[in-house]
């Protein structure tokens, strides 16, 4: 892995690790800090709420900073957010805390990716994504159980600690190792757009299709996976134990399913997308299938986590292809949808359970729930097909767009991450 994608990988890992910890520690911060489970559970939401709100209007706002001096910048608000959590005193500070690092993470990501897709040829995009991404699946598979454990053995404020001791590190790789717009380009111009270029890109049809697929597979796969333990629980009769190290089996797929995805995204990036969303209802229907025998739903939860993944780094190249020339606002919304869904996934989800079809439900409502995004892929396939755009991947064009008028929708070259 080149050295620059290596560092936006550790950050990435860093903000994951950060909003997913804290659902192992709910229990100890509600006892120090003297609330509720359910209040402190208002700390995710609160993490949440951020990104989806704070994550579009900090990027909107930053569109003529430099990408590398932002990342720094995004880097430092984290840092100091998780270390505010670490010294908090109550539950009011702790939830500042919680808000001020969420502020980072949407505009983190969307950055990431654009720089990431352009330190490498435009055959490798896929995989560039799929790389830096795997920051998300380590900080499920490593991060949260680490964390969980420092919390554990040493109260929760270590795992903030913890937290920020990665994000410093991540800060002084992207220093040393992702060059600036003017290092990479010999004294060109920084690498900015102007906002309204930014935003114009949501009047190519291709966008908001790229976002659709992104909210319908994510609700359908979040539809099952809140509800994963319950199922394996309640209908396969696992013990606790068993769950957990089936959660991290689900895990070692999502980051296996991810790779391998964003390779096959740099093959044929809308052909392997349609076949990815026909395998993700596949996959929860194995599931559901599978949920009565342990040895098989075993296989089944590993099959799930590899299908789910999969899809991102297609999704993510299929967007700043669409959003080609100034991709920043359109990811940063885009991972924004990925919060709106999970939380609409975890919502159907429960009024599943809640039904007569109870926890053996959940999976065939998951798989009808992703199928609903296979249409959309074929309709923005069909859409390339007539004209409206090459179907990538392709290099983002990051040359700046002018300030006084928006960059035409067909006057770039595909960009897939």
């Amino acid at each position: 892995m080149p050295l620059p994608l290596f560092a936006l990988l550790v950050c990435v890992f860093g903000v994951g690790t950060a909003e997913y910890v804290i659902a192992g520690l709910l229990p100890n911060i509600a006892s120090d800090v003297a609330v509720s489970v359910p209040s402190a559970g208002l700390l995710v939401t609160a993490y949440a709420v951020g990104v989806v709100i704070g994550g579009p209007l900090i990027t909107a706002l930053t569109t003529r900073v430099e990408r590398k001096t932002l990342m720094l910048t995004l880097m430092a608000i984290f840092t100091l957010g998780n270390i505010l959590a670490a010294l908090a005193p109550g539950y009011t500070v702790l939830m500042v805390a919680r808000v001020v690092s969420s502020l980072a993470h949407a505009t983190l990501f969307a950055v990431a990716l654009v720089v990431a897709v352009n330190s490498v040829a435009p055959e490798k995009q896929g995989r560039a994504v799929a790389q830096v991404a795997a920051g998300l699946n380590l900080a499920t598979v490593l991060g949260v159980p680490l964390g969980t454990l420092l919390g554990e053995q040493f109260g929760w404020r270590s795992a903030f600690w913890a937290v920020s001791g990665v994000a410093l590190v991540g800060t002084a790789l992207i220093s040393v190792f992702v060059p600036s717009a003017r290092e990479a380009d010999g004294g060109v111009a920084p690498d900015t757009t102007s906002l309204r270029a930014e935003v114009s890109v949501f009047a190519r049809p291709q966008v908001l299709l790229a976002i659709g697929m992104t909210v319908l597979g994510q609700t359908g796969a979040f539809t099952a996976f809140t509800y994963l333990a319950t199922m394996l629980t309640d209908t396969t009769g696992f013990s606790g134990t068993a769950v957990t190290v089936l959660l991290l089996v689900y895990g070692v797929g999502s980051l296996a399913g991810n790779l391998i995805g964003g390779r096959l995204a740099d093959r044929s990036l809308m052909a392997s997308l349609c076949w990815m969303l026909v395998a993700l209802p596949l996959a929860l229907v194995v599931l559901g299938f599978t949920l009565d025998s342990k040895p098989a739903v075993s296989v089944a939860v590993f099959v799930f986590g590899a299908a789910a993944f999969a899809i991102t780094p297609a999704l993510q190249a299929r967007l700043l292809a669409a959003a080609s020339g100034a991709p920043t606002l359109a990811v940063s919304v885009n991972i924004s949808a990925f919060q709106l869904a999970n939380a609409f996934g975890a919502w159907i989800g429960g009024l599943v359970i809640g039904s007569s079809f109870g926890a053996d439900g959940v999976t065939w409502t998951a798989a009808a729930v992703s199928l609903l995004a296979l249409p959309v892929a074929v309709l923005a396939l069909r859409h390339d097909r007539r004209g409206g755009r090459p179907e990538g991947p392709g290099a983002v064009d990051e040359s700046p767009a002018p300030a006084q008028s928006p960059a035409p929708a067909q006057s770039h070259a595909p960009a897939e991450a």
